[in-house]
C-alpha cells in the first residue's frame, strides 16, 4: 500500500545546493545487466515542473523509481533535502479496503498528518469522495488512479512529486484538476517530475528531460 519513499539515495552535503533542490549528478542505473540510465545529471529548483520524455524502454520509470528510492544506483549520486511523494504507475492500493482507508495507512505510514477534515479535502481534491468508502477492487480503472493521486493532497508543500503516468486513464475532466493541482504546488515551492505520453500541465510551460533510447 505505501507508494512512496522519503529518503533519497546517497545524500551529501547541501552547502552546494540552492534550498529545496533536487540534485542528480552522473547518475548510473542498471537494470538487470542493462545500462538504462548512463551519466545523467539534472539539478530542479523548488517551483519547477519537467516531464521525462523518451522513448518506450528509455528509462523514465526507472529513473523515477530510483529517485524515489525504489531501485539501487550503480554510480553517480541523487540528493534532495525535502520529503519525496512518489505516485507509480500501478496505482499501490489495496483492493480489499476502501479508498479512505487506503489513504489513511499511506498517511500514517509516512508520517503525515490524517485527521478526518485531511483526508476529506484530499478526496474533494480529485472528486473522489462519492466513491472514497467502496472496496477498491470494486472501482473503475479511473476511480482507482484518481484515489491514488488524492495523496499529493496530503503531502507537505515543499515535497517533490514524482508521477509516472500520472493521467492515464484519467477522463478530461480529472485531467483538468490534476494539471491544476500540480501547478498550484509547484506555485507554492513545490517540484514535480512526471512521466507521461499525455498533455501535462501545458498552460505552466514545463521544462523537459529528453531521455534517449538504450543503444545496443
Amino acid at each position: 500500500m505505501n507508494d512512496t519513499h522519503l529518503k533519497a539515495k546517497k545524500p551529501t552535503a547541501a552547502k552546494s545546493l540552492p534550498a529545496f533542490g533536487l540534485q542528480i549528478t552522473e547518475l548510473q542505473v542498471l537494470r538487470g545487466m542493462s545500462l538504462v540510465i548512463n551519466g545523467l545529471s539534472h539539478h530542479q529548483q523548488a517551483g519547477d515542473i519537467y516531464c521525462l520524455t523518451g522513448p518506450n524502454g528509455a528509462g523514465k520509470s526507472t529513473l523515477l523509481r530510483t529517485i524515489a528510492n525504489r531501485l539501487p544506483i550503480a554510480d553517480g549520486n541523487i540528493f534532495c533535502p525535502v520529503p519525496i511523494i512518489y505516485v507509480g504507475h500501478n496505482d499501490g492500493l489495496s483492493g480489499s479496503i476502501s479508498g479512505r482507508e487506503n489513504l489513511k495507512g499511506w498517511a500514517k505510514i509516512n508520517g503525515f498528518p490524517y485527521p478526518s477534515a485531511a483526508i476529506d479535502k484530499a478526496l474533494a481534491s480529485f472528486d473522489a469522495t462519492g466513491f472514497a468508502n467502496i472496496n477498491v477492487r470494486l472501482l473503475s480503472r479511473g476511480q482507482r488512479r484518481r484515489l491514488a493521486l488524492t495523496r499529493l493532497a496530503l503531502a507537505p508543500a515543499n515535497s517533490l512529486w514524482l508521477l509516472d503516468e500520472p493521467n492515464a486513464s484519467l477522463d478530461q475532466l480529472s485531467n483538468a484538476t490534476l494539471d491544476a493541482v500540480v501547478i498550484a504546488h509547484a506555485t507554492l515551492g513545490g517540484m514535480v517530475l512526471a512521466a507521461t505520453h499525455l498533455d501535462f500541465t501545458a498552460n505552466a510551460s514545463p521544462k523537459f528531460i529528453a531521455l534517449p533510447g538504450r543503444q545496443e
